[in-house]
């Protein structure tokens, strides 16, 4: 009967073991933010030069975060409604904050003169920052372009309430049935719950 207990005893220690381990491998620093989490600041160089931070829109009641690049054929496809959604959403307090994840150096197409060319030559209406290091992307769990967090400006910081792509249709927006970045921030300011608050972000992988 000893024997038997202490078996017991061993088989439940080596089973709280292995939950602990697997609860480090699912980790928020492995797998970015869930929705509900706290986005921590950042400060980025933007394609003007200054460096740019959430902290210094005062006015914001969130931010529609965008990783995208020039390279890939998804963001590109994917400007001109981006545009769209920060000149619909800005004055209402959402603007789109652009962030380039890519290595540059694997990417030359990606690099920071390339950057300020192609907001240019798009008009890009908001800042289009570089993510110097790769540091900023992997805290959100980003894994493509374009790859979208609305975050929610609180007392207690920016709740993340949305992840994933711009709509259901990266190839025409005039035949995507479902909005949903635009459906997500439309639900905020009326103070409801987010329809839909994830998908799966359709792009390219970021280059690292």
């Amino acid at each position: 009967m000893k024997t038997l207990k202490i078996l017991v005893v061993f088989a439940f220690v080596i089973a709280i073991s292995a939950f602990a381990i697997d609860k480090v491998s699912v980790s928020k620093t492995d797998t970015g933010y869930a929705i509900g989490d706290i986005a921590a600041n950042f400060k980025l160089k933007n394609i003007d030069g200054t460096s740019v931070s959430l902290t210094d829109y005062d006015d914001a009641k969130g931010f529609i975060i965008v990783f995208t690049c020039n390279h890939c054929p998804y963001s590109v496809a994917y400007e001109d409604r981006i545009i769209a959604l920060d000149n619909m959403f800005k004055p209402k307090g959402y603007p789109v904050v652009a962030i380039n994840p890519n290595n540059a150096k694997a990417y030359p197409e990606d690099s920071f003169d390339n950057m300020k060319a192609r907001a240019k030559s798009k008009g890009f209406t908001f800042p289009y920052l570089i993510d110097e290091g790769q540091k900023i992307y992997p805290q959100y769990g980003a894994t493509k372009t374009p790859h979208v967090y609305v975050l929610e400006k609180t007392a207690n910081g920016n709740i993340v309430r949305y992840i994933g792509a711009v709509d259901n249709n990266y190839k025409d927006a005039t035949s995507a049935t479902k909005k949903y970045v635009e459906d997500a921030v439309n639900a905020l300011l009326e103070g409801k719950k987010v329809p839909v608050e994830i998908t799966k972000a359709i792009g390219c992988s970021i280059k690292v």
